[in-house]
């Protein structure tokens, strides 16, 4: 996709600029290919700096992350410097830019995940800058990732949303200032102990940590409780695994975990939360005198719930509209539509339709 465009904040007569990117999806870790051309305006100019940035719409689903803010800097890289662009003429810049190994992936099995990322081409004229247009670009799963996806798709998860959280995740190797979050269904046989579990990949050169919660949002332990949370570190190589059942055993392990960690609360306070005047066993965010949880309520319930509202009431209009991927893999859902509640006007719906409307106001912080 070429994004041309006429410099209006340096000025009449100033150069136009063409980002081209070559290829098709890139991964993690991977390198962005491409070139900048340029045509030379009705004067010669002397070109500072040609200067790439990675952009990311940062945001959880609900937050306003497809209004057309909340544009995140995540990487940079200055492609040429102090040259001479003659009157008139033509100079095309070819550059590499290597993705950071946690870049988002953004769609999977050729399918849009609803995540997007640009380039932002930035040219320094004298003392003018003028941040230029977005050219969005396509970041396919490593393999590692993609096994971990068709394992879960084929046990019948099915595919709620993904995000990009402004966050960070305690005792992981986040690198970036926002993580990505896969939230998925489960399938019935889990349907009774979660309602919603919650997937983060942390790739690295030596391997990709996976990071899995469940019902993080629904307030049933304490925000980072370690019984909430599990950790895996895989091998870039997914070869000779049963990923299936690897996958099923993570959540195993975490519900059990989970569970664990309720009945105890259920008798007792957990270390660290109680409030004064708070009964044993309430639940976080109670009033205190008002009644705790009982051992036979289900993880997410509140008081005088009866068994299955506390899934009901998780499952917002996002994830009532997923499909369960099936045997085909996790990638079925999202050729279902699971993402009819995701904002799909992405950079090309709004930029190319404003030729200049982006006039550089956003320099490495938030549109």
């Amino acid at each position: 996709m070429v994004f041309k465009r006429l410099l209006g904040s340096i000025g009449v007569g100033a150069p136009t600029v063409d980002t081209v990117l070559e290829g098709g999806a890139v991964q993690p870790g991977g390198v962005l290919r491409g070139q900048v051309q340029l045509q030379g305006g009705q004067a010669d100019f002397t070109i500072q700096s040609i200067t790439l940035e990675l952009v990311a719409r940062v945001g959880a689903p609900g937050t306003g992350g497809g209004d057309g803010k909340n544009l995140t800097v995540f990487d940079r890289g200055v492609v040429a410097e102090n040259f001479t662009l003659p009157r008139g003429a033509l100079n095309s810049v070819p550059f590499e830019l290597t993705l950071p190994w946690q870049t988002p992936i953004t769609e999977l099995y050729g399918q849009p995940l609803g995540v997007e990322l640009g380039v932002r081409t930035e040219l320094a004229i004298a003392a003018a800058r003028d941040g230029g247009d977005l050219d969005m670009f396509a970041v396919g799963p490593l393999p590692a990732q993609e096994a971990v996806l068709e394992a879960l798709g084929q046990e019948g998860f099915g595919f709620a949303a993904a995000a990009l959280v402004p966050e960070a995740l305690p005792g992981t190797g986040q690198q970036m200032p926002f993580y990505q979050e896969f939230d998925l269904v489960p399938p019935e046989r889990f349907a009774h102990r979660v309602a919603e579990l919650e997937m983060t990949f942390l790739p690295n050169p030596r391997g990709v940590e996976v990071v899995l919660e469940a019902d993080k949002r629904a307030g049933t332990l304490p925000p980072g409780h370690p019984a909430g949370i599990l950790r895996e570190v895989l091998p870039h190589d997914p070869a000779g695994r049963d990923w299936n059942a690897e996958v099923v055993g993570w959540v195993t392990r975490l519900l059990e975990g989970r569970e664990a960690a309720l009945t105890q609360f259920a008798g007792g306070m957990m270390p660290g939360m109680q409030q004064p005047g708070m009964m044993p066993g309430a639940h976080p965010g109670m009033q205190p005198g008002m009644p705790g949880m009982h051992p036979g309520m289900q993880p997410g319930m509140q008081p005088g719930m009866q068994p299955g509202m506390a899934q009901q009431q998780r499952r917002g209009p996002g994830v009532g509209t997923a499909v369960a991927a099936g045997a085909a893999g996790l990638a079925a859902g999202v050729v279902g539509g699971m993402m009819v509640n995701q904002m799909m006007d992405g950079f090309s719906g709004d930029e190319e339709a404003d030729d200049g409307g982006d006039d550089g106001g956003d320099d490495g912080g938030d549109e």
